[in-house]
């Protein structure tokens, strides 16, 4: 019985063995992972609101408004410094979310309708960054009240901020336990900019002292644009010369084209655009377009390089 017994357990340990050949890398996934079989949004919300129109009431909707509003796209109210759409906290369809939404489409190239149908869904629950593609009334950058400058298709922040004439070369930098991963789809993100423009890129170990500071972060983090987990924002950065450029730790990122991920070297490329002072185009093939998906790779387009030079003329 003793040998028939042994046979049974190594047929129990291959058993196992096939469930799961390979250990995960801690390095290819978030810490939060999400099935990307049937991947879930924090936008999901959103599909129970598809038809919705002005002088409808559903719940949600305030959710929705919230939404537009740190991206720019609600008129808001100010109080104790912190602002917040019209009716926030209502599920009441109004004029001021009627015309975010138009506003949205527009932006978006979409059927401007001011109604939620589903293409506008669609697009709303495209992973994106979360940097504003409007700055009216948004407190959580300078750019309170202002709206970005936009020029053919590419745009500046308001105000067009810029790293001074005599900062050509800038020091960036990382947390002491960062992936090495990132260090690599940075240095080639921060390449691909220095091919375009006069800006040099130069890592150092010293991370306080460093121009930009590039680190993962989670949910509520401090800087007055929370994370959402899995899906919906994937990172953020900040204008000139801020230096703040964050990645959002519940999201699975590689630096490559894995489908499910995203991909490192496509984000830093983004977020450093707005790093050096460029604000969100509506040009589709440009790296500076808000929504950036998974499982694919994506470079400078031409807008993009026309945008930096005209923002630093050599």
């Amino acid at each position: 019985m003793e040998p028939k017994q042994q046979f049974n357990l190594l047929s129990f340990i291959f058993f196992i063995f096939l469930l799961n050949p390979f250990p995960v890398s801690p390095h290819e996934y978030s810490p939060h992972q999400r099935d990307t079989k049937n991947p879930s949004s924090p936008l999901d919300y959103l599909n129970n609101l598809i038809g919705t129109r002005k002088g409808n009431t559903a719940k949600g909707i305030s959710q929705l408004k919230k939404y537009l509003s740190n991206l720019g796209y609600m008129n808001s109210t100010i109080t104790n410094n912190i602002t917040k759409p019209t009716h926030e906290n209502d599920d009441y369809f109004d004029d001021n979310l009627e015309q975010a939404i138009r506003n949205y489409q527009k932006f978006f190239k979409l059927t401007i309708n001011g109604i939620l149908d589903a293409n506008t869904v669609a697009n709303m629950k495209q992973p994106r960054c979360g940097v504003p593609d409007y700055f009216t009334n948004h407190n959580k950058t300078q750019f309170h009240g202002l709206i970005p400058i936009i020029a053919s298709h590419y745009a500046f922040f308001p105000g067009t901020p810029k790293w001074p004439p005599t900062k050509r070369k800038l020091t960036y930098s990382f947390p002491q336990d960062m992936r090495s991963d990132v260090k690599q789809a940075v240095l080639d993100a921060s390449n691909l900019w220095a091919s375009v423009s006069p800006f040099k890129f130069t890592y150092i170990p010293n991370y306080d002292q460093a121009d930009i500071k590039i680190s993962f972060q989670y949910r509520d983090h401090g800087d007055g644009l929370p994370f959402d987990g899995p899906g919906g924002i994937l990172a953020h950065s900040f204008a000139p010369s801020d230096g703040r450029l964050h990645y959002d730790g519940d999201e699975r990122w590689v630096d490559g084209v894995v489908p499910g991920a995203f991909d490192l070297q496509t984000l830093s490329l983004h977020e450093l655009g707005h790093i050096l002072g460029l604000a969100h185009t509506s040009d589709g093939g440009a790296i500076m377009f808000p929504s950036i998906g998974d499982g694919f790779r994506k470079g400078l387009g031409q807008d993009d390089i026309n945008g930096i030079r005209a923002l630093y003329p050599s």
